[in-house]
């Protein structure tokens, strides 16, 4: 070994570009942005349409539109720099914005995913609270001490295993998402024939002329819940886009996608988007609707847990429990990530424990979920501007003649054209949005183009023009020492042997069966009920054969997953 790949050994994988030999198949991208984007919180998002008065057209264009610019947005902007670079975002920033930005950009993201945590254990909780029978917690704040004492022991096993047990969980998650878009297309198959009969008088679905009746009069009425009209078509598509303005347009995504082959992969976010983000969603709303109907309250008054259960049974309180925990381990642990580089003496277990005490704190207050939308949507325009920032020096700045990298070549440590560019972008988003000129779902656009303004002209004066031929001569050499280091790597690495064993074979295909079992009762539900009492024959049936399903799904596709990993490891 050169003394150039010894030195490479002792530098962070994380600080390095990712080995070719690394890299991902599409296979891998379509699960897991299915399984990231399927979430407990389909069901707060589902029911805030229809809280916000959307209409059932609205509904199925707006989303259908929104996702797909949300996908869009992934694979034009994100990707492109991910592949082209395979570095994280955090990376990249360091090598143009130095360590002041970096440090304030970490800041940024414990308070995102440290809220977002939050909520997912909120969520959580709240199917805890529904089998527990405590009251539902409609307030921003606690008003049952035995709810606080829910959220707190979900809280702890939350914390601890995003402290110690990530790895297991993020492959536990990776099992979730088939399962998960079963489930989320069971719910409203079952309860349609709830809402059928309340609407039309029958309970049996016969066109698609009924199907939209029915819509239009029980769940998306384009009526908010004061009985005003509601958000129109254009608020849907700018809802459904700035959803994910975090990971696309604010490019913290590029983590995930450095490991693609090819930039069209981006397309991949479309299993989470057009399923996660549109099926799940009109579902979540069909599910809240008929959920209203049967226990006679308002959508508003209704949580995940009572949704969730109320349209499938014990395995809607899975649902809630488990994709809240996996969707809130990931986000803690990205929460301890950045504040670890912060705090670079301390381990990164110490600093998710200090995060994880305060997302606790912040959990027992169930505004976190309740306005978890837009508290995403304001996260996102919180960093939009560091995305314009990054997008401007690897797009722009080669086709306007600008040097990439010129704050790495004038070996700066505080780049003042980055740290001002993203303080004036806030300012200007913040603005638009106080004085109300526009949807606060659009903002990020504005303050993305103004924030690209900006920088180019703060960087021209500040360095960017200039050029550093011995530097990128540096560069480029480094880059060649880092692909010698990995073909290195990639030649003293045995191929990993798929399984094929037929035991594990076997456990798969008990899987899939169960799902499979799952799906043809909640069809038998919707379709084979001629009357109110055969439906609700049915629906027991559903309940509770398909809780049976579930056991044996996860059992079954864990074994098998856990089997794979040994053998591939041996």
């Amino acid at each position: 070994m050169s003394n150039d790949q010894v030195e490479l050994k002792h530098v962070e994988e994380e600080q390095l570009p990712v080995a070719r030999h690394k890299l991902k198949g599409w296979k891998h991208f379509l699960g897991l942005y299915a399984g990231e984007h399927v979430a407990a919180t389909e069901f707060v998002f589902g029911a805030t349409f229809v809280a916000l008065g959307a209409t059932m057209t609205d509904i199925l264009l707006g989303l259908l539109i929104g996702n797909i610019l949300a996908v869009l947005s992934w694979t034009l902007i994100t990707t492109p720099i991910a592949v082209e670079t395979r570095l994280s975002l955090y990376t990249y920033l360091q090598k143009i914005a130095g360590d002041s930005m970096t440090r304030l950009y970490n800041w940024a993201n414990v308070i995102i995913f440290t809220v977002i945590s939050a909520a997912m254990i909120t969520v959580s909780a709240t199917a805890v609270r529904f089998a527990l029978n405590i009251p539902a917690q409609l307030n921003w704040y606690p008003t049952n001490p035995w709810f606080v004492l829910v959220v707190l022991a979900v809280g702890i096993i939350v914390v601890l295993v995003a402290m110690y047990g990530f790895n297991a969980v993020s492959r536990f998650s990776g099992i979730c998402a088939p399962w998960l878009f079963v489930m989320f297309i069971s719910g409203p198959l079952v309860l349609m024939p709830e809402l059928a009969n309340a609407v039309i008088g029958q309970t049996v679905v016969s066109s698609w002329g009924d199907f939209m009746h029915i819509g239009s009069v029980s769940v998306w009425t384009g009526l908010d819940a004061n009985g005003e009209p509601g958000i129109g078509l254009i608020e849907v598509i700018g809802f459904s886009w700035a959803a994910n303005t975090i990971t696309h347009f604010g490019l913290i995504d590029m983590a995930l996608l450095r490991y693609a082959k090819k930039k069209s992969y981006g397309l991949c976010t479309s299993a989470g988007m057009l399923f996660g983000h549109y099926i799940a969603w009109i579902s979540a709303g069909i599910m809240g609707a008929g959920t209203a109907v049967l226990v006679k309250k308002s959508i508003t008054e209704l949580d995940p847990g009572d949704v969730a259960f109320h349209a499938l049974g014990l395995s809607g309180l899975v649902i809630v429990i488990v994709a809240g925990w996996t969707t809130a381990n990931a986000n803690l642990y990205r929460a301890g990530l950045a504040a670890q580089a912060i705090f670079s003496n301390q381990s990164r277990n110490k600093t998710t424990f200090l995060v994880g005490i305060v997302t606790v704190i912040i959990a027992c207050f169930p505004f976190v979920f309740t306005k978890l939308l837009p508290l995403l949507t304001y996260a996102g325009l919180l960093v939009v501007p560091v995305g314009a920032i990054v997008f401007t020096e690897h797009f722009l700045f080669p086709k306007l003649g600008l040097t990439r990298y010129w704050a790495t070549h004038k070996q700066l440590k505080h780049s003042s054209p980055a740290v001002m560019s993203w303080g004036l972008g806030l300012a200007f988003g913040f603005t638009l949005n106080a004085m109300d000129v526009m949807s606060f779902y659009y903002l990020f656009l504005p303050t993305w183009i103004f924030t690209i303004v900006v920088y180019t002209q703060l960087a021209k004066r500040h360095g960017a023009a200039e050029s550093y031929p011995e530097e990128e001569a540096k560069l480029a050499a480094y880059d060649e020492k880092v692909d010698a280091f990995h073909a290195e790597q990639a030649a003293n690495e045995a191929p990993a042997e798929d399984d094929l064993r037929g035991f594990t074979k076997a456990l798969t295909a008990m899987a899939w069966l169960s799902l499979g079992v799952t799906v043809i009762l909640a069809v038998n539900t919707m379709f084979f009920s001629s009357d109110i009492n055969e439906y609700h024959a049915n629906r027991s049936v559903f309940f509770n054969f398909g809780f049976a399903c579930t056991v044996i799904y996860f059992a079954s596709a864990y074994w098998a997953m856990h089997r794979k990993k040994q053998f591939v490891s041996a």
